[in-house]
């Protein structure tokens, strides 16, 4: 792959996590840089991690894993999906100072391996190719830290204006992306 095909496949791995940057970031209470640099990089780790986790899956397994991956993503996104609808409904509207100061590592580690099934996948299908592999994992991992970075930081400056209204949201992100991969695999089997 060209450095093109490379820069355009990590900015496509990237945008599902930056969807849910957003509204992580507008759930909390004024993230700071340092807050979205520690969730962009949480993210980027898992995002470049898993590519090379689906390569190596690739080389042994391809036909288990491209049966399953759609219904691990749905399942993982829709689970965290509902979970954040039901905060959004039934939670209170929050002051600002009510917000949590940072999410938890668990929480955003679930949530950053949930929008990453995609780029393991991709990593079976390098496998097959004559990919460099390491730089490929590498890209996306770098262009989701960046993107979930800037995510959070833009949460936060929407946070005030779009209130309780941006967990909702983000709950609705989370299901779509994961109706959106289980109707790709399904629809191309």
């Amino acid at each position: 792959m060209n450095f093109l095909a490379t820069a355009a496949l990590a900015f496509a791995m990237s945008t599902d996590a930056f969807a849910v940057a957003i509204g992580k970031g507008a759930a909390l209470q004024r993230p700071h840089l340092k807050e979205a640099l520690r969730t962009g990089l949480i993210f980027g780790t898992i995002e470049g991690i898993t590519p090379l986790i689906g390569w190596a899956l690739g080389q042994a397994a391809a036909p288990y894993l491209e049966a399953w991956d759609h219904w691990i993503a749905f399942a993982l996104l829709g689970f965290l999906g509902l979970r954040m609808l039901r905060e959004g409904w039934m939670g209170e509207d929050v002051e600002d100072e009510d917000k949590p100061q940072r999410h938890g590592f668990w929480l955003l580690a679930l949530t950053g391996f949930a929008t990453s099934i995609d780029a393991m996948a991709v990593g079976v299908g390098l496998a097959f190719m004559d990919a460099d592999i390491l730089g490929t994992a590498g890209a996306i991992g770098f262009c989701t830290f960046m993107m979930v970075t800037i995510g959070v930081m833009l949460g936060r400056a929407l946070g005030r204006v779009v209130g309780k209204r941006a967990e909702l949201a983000g709950g609705v992100v989370l299901i779509a992306i994961g109706s959106t991969i289980l109707y790709q695999h399904l629809a191309a089997g």
